[in-house]
């Protein structure tokens, strides 16, 4: 993905669609005040500064110059300021769809409904607790840990997220069949190396106190609830004690672990595995599960067994208040934002009501706001030229692979089987989700919340006794983004990134190529990167590569790893080369396909200077200026420690510094801070 990382384990409340009905009413839809994003622009530039000396700055000095970050957001450059453009035009509908009869049970009527309620804040605040009572008391009545596991499985069915996460997906060897994964979780920080590492230890008494806070919200004392904040980090911290790294979750052969249902248990023994899945609607044809990191089970099981029950029920009741804080009165909501966002990411100020409400319908009924976003501001022409896109850039890795002189002629069949199996949707899925049967009134947030939540997590469990629909789009339409599904064989290109200033129809070929065709490559590029080339044609996770091939490969990514490493972006805080070398395999990969994509496209039309670049120029440029970013510093810090994206500023021109073309376009020497020399530079596909 170019941006957010492709998670599963965050498809749960995934979305669907507005009714034909809805299409008949934009044409009363008012005109809407667009944030024009600034694409690509001389003016971004600052030109004082060398190409060689600081290629970031050269591209992007004067918009630094320019821009300041708003106040409610820890991080912003070009896809969030598309993305906020989007939410503008989404609250435009939702103002217009909430304010007009809508008929009944319609899905007009459930946007409406669920909007309004989310913007009601004097009735959320009058709540106060009283959504969580019911779960609360739940917790207090659990005496084993069998009323434990009852517990945990509703739990996820809802907004939970207690000790671990599972759902269903396909076999990652088998992808004809769709089974249940089980992942690590039951962390409240970022990741687990917040627990431990000395660069983030000034934030573990900060959560303390901010769990103390939340507990005397709740109705406890703050003695007591200073006790319980304790021990939640003490509890907290175990967990992340047999938690696996970030870069250890991404090797996706060291997390496969499928065993038949019969013998899981066995892995597990304290936890009363059978019960749970029950609980949460696992069929008993279900006769698989995969516990993809099988040594946190393990010690899952022991934890429970070694952690007296009123601990752990301290724990439930903690992260229970904790998952429903967003969705309750504004003193848990606030809270909520402050530690979380502003002392984790630095974000001084909560975004807008209307937006966290329209965020929370996305993860609803999103797609159901994502086909009137769809029908209103995406042109069919645009579809159009992305494919036509997509095939020149598909065209040129195919002539790479045949051409690599470091591949064997037998991967190589292999590796052009899989390019060209590739599915590409463009825009918006081919079939749009039914929310038939979901629920959702003007009585309460939190319990449309709960209820979506619920409906959503049917929809998966349905999908268990059917065969893996690669088909299926993980993220609504109208999202920033992009991504590549390695078991559905699928890249899939939103319709929210396809418009300046990722493309735009009105500039030169140079500047598109710079922008979207990156994008373009680098989801491509996603099917060879480090953990996308352990999959085969199929989807499947199958090693079809020789071991030669396989240990060059190794050693020629190990030259990105090492770059990346030397990366220095805060004083002492260095990008993880280990755990960002997908992503940075595919920045390369999209950079470098592109750009010759762009030149075949070139052939006989000259060189023509604008603004006084080159088109090859304009094209590194346009890259540039696609990642500028700025960060709050605890932000970056929470970036490099738990993201598998490198942050924009080193996005921008760590591909490029690979590029031989990128050396000529601006004359770069030896002894330029910029110059990278030739035997240390990547070059993988």
């Amino acid at each position: 993905m170019p941006w957010e990382n492709f998670d599963l384990t965050m498809t749960k409340r995934l979305l669907s669609l507005a009714s034909a009905c809805a299409l008949g009413c934009l044409a009363s839809l008012p005109a809407e005040t667009d944030l024009i994003p600034n694409g690509f622009d001389v003016a971004n530039m600052d030109r004082s500064v060398r190409p060689g000396d600081d290629f970031f700055r050269f591209a992007n000095g004067g918009w630094l110059d320019a821009t300041a970050m708003p106040a409610d957001k820890s991080r912003w450059g070009a896809f969030d300021t598309l993305a906020e453009n989007n939410w503008r035009r989404i609250h435009n509908l939702l103002e217009e769809i909430s304010s007009a009869p809508q008929a009944p049970d319609s899905e007009q009527a459930k946007i409406a409904d669920f909007f309004r309620t989310a913007m009601d804040t004097p009735a959320i605040d009058a709540a106060g607790l009283t959504p969580l009572h019911p779960e609360l008391d739940r917790i207090a009545t659990i005496h084993d840990l069998n009323d434990l596991a009852r517990y945990v499985a509703d739990a996820h069915r809802g907004i939970g997220s207690p000790l671990f996460g599972a759902y269903p997906y396909a076999d990652q060897r088998n992808n004809n069949d769709v089974i249940m994964q089980f992942v690590q979780g039951g962390l409240s920080l970022p990741d687990r190396d917040y627990y431990f590492d000395a660069k983030h230890a000034e934030y573990l008494p900060q959560f303390v106190e901010h769990v103390a806070k939340m507990f005397v919200l709740a109705g406890e004392s703050p003695d007591t609830a200073q006790t319980h904040a304790e021990l939640i980090l003490t509890l907290e911290t175990k967990l992340a004690g047999f938690s696996k790294t970030v870069a250890e979750r991404r090797d996706p052969e060291a997390n496969y672990h499928k065993l038949p249902r019969a013998e899981a248990p066995a892995e597990m023994p304290k936890f009363p595995l059978e019960l749970y899945l029950a609980t949460l609607g696992v069929p008993d044809s279900e006769t698989e599960l995969d516990l993809r990191q099988i040594d946190f089970f393990r010690s899952l099981s022991s934890f429970l067994a070694e952690t007296p029950l009123d601990d752990l029920k301290t724990y439930l009741r903690w992260h229970a208040i904790h998952d429903a804080a967003p969705y309750l009165a504004s003193d848990f909501e606030t809270e909520n934002f402050h530690f979380f966002s502003t002392v984790l990411s630095g974000t001084p100020e909560q975004e807008p009501r209307w937006k966290r409400a329209a965020q929370r319908l996305d993860s609803a009924l999103g797609f159901a706001v994502g086909k009137i976003y769809v029908s209103r501001y995406f042109p069919p022409a645009v579809r159009d030229r992305l494919e036509e896109m997509v095939a020149s850039m598909r065209a040129v890795l195919t002539e790479r692979i045949e051409n690599l002189d470091w591949m064997s002629p037998e991967t190589k069949i292999k590796a052009l089987e899989k390019l060209h199996t590739f599915r590409v949707v463009i825009g918006y899925p081919p079939e749009w989700r039914d929310y038939t049967g979901l629920k959702i009134d003007h009585s309460s947030h939190y319990a449309n919340v709960l209820r979506s939540a619920h409906f959503e997590t049917a929809r998966q469990m349905a999908q268990l006794p059917k065969p893996f629909d690669k088909g299926e789009w993980r993220r609504s339409p109208q999202q920033v983004n992009a991504y590549y599904q390695p078991s559905a064989g699928q890249l899939v290109f939103l319709a929210g990134i396809l418009q300046p200033p990722f493309f735009d129809p009105e500039l030169d070929d140079a500047v598109n190529y710079g922008a979207i065709c990156g994008v373009i490559g680098h989801e491509i590029t996603h099917g060879f990167d480090d953990k996308g080339r352990l999959y085969d044609a199929h989807g499947n996770l199958n090693d079809w590569w020789s071991a030669v091939d396989t240990e060059k490969f190794k050693a020629r990514a190990q030259k990105l790893v090492d770059q990346y490493n030397a990366y220095e972006v805060l004083p002492g805080v260095f990008v993880k080369g280990d755990q960002t070398l997908g992503e940075n395999i595919a920045d390369l990969g999209g950079a470098s396909i592109a750009l010759e994509a762009l030149q075949r496209s070139l052939v006989n039309k000259g060189m023509m200077l604008i603004d006084g670049f080159t088109p090859v120029q304009r094209f590194f440029i346009a890259w540039a200026q696609q990642w500028r970013t700025q960060y709050r510093d605890d932000a970056l810090k929470r970036t490099v420690a738990s993201g598998v994206h490198s942050p924009g500023t080193v996005r921008s021109i760590g591909p490029l510094v690979n590029m031989p073309e990128f050396y000529e376009a601006f004359d770069l020497k030896a002894g330029d801070p910029m110059w990278r020399a030739p035997e240390d530079r990547a070059k993988i596909w």
